[in-house]
Formats: C-alpha cells, structure tokens, sequence
C-alpha cells in the first residue's frame, strides 16, 4: 500500500491545534478594507476552527 499525498494546498491553508482540531484563517482580508470597521479587520486577523462537518474532509487530504 503506498503512502498517502498530502495536498499541498491544504497545507498550506491549514494547521493542526494540540488537541488535533484544524485551524483556518479568515476570508475577506485581502483589500477593500476601507469600508470594513477596525473591530470587524481585527476579528478577521484571528484565527478559527474548521467545522467538524468540514475537518472529516480535511483530515483525509492532510494525513
């Protein structure tokens, strides 16, 4: 049985957390952010966590 690729794409969108959950980042903070309030661009900055319907997807092209 060969190896598993990993998809090079998705690593690079996404990381693992200590407790194995899948961080990700935001969209919507490449540019026109002079209509976008400074709380809404701080809140962007932060990361999140995958949904769990979406990290069953993930975890099969990160292994």
């Amino acid at each position: 049985m060969p190896k598993i690729k990993t998809h090079r794409g998705a690593a690079k969108r996404f990381k693992r957390t200590g407790t194995g959950k899948i961080r990700r980042k935001h969209a919507y903070t490449s540019h026109i952010l002079g209509k976008k309030s400074p709380k809404r661009k701080r809140n962007l900055r932060k990361s999140a966590i995958v949904h769990s319907s979406d990290a069953q997807r993930i975890d099969k092209i990160l292994p």
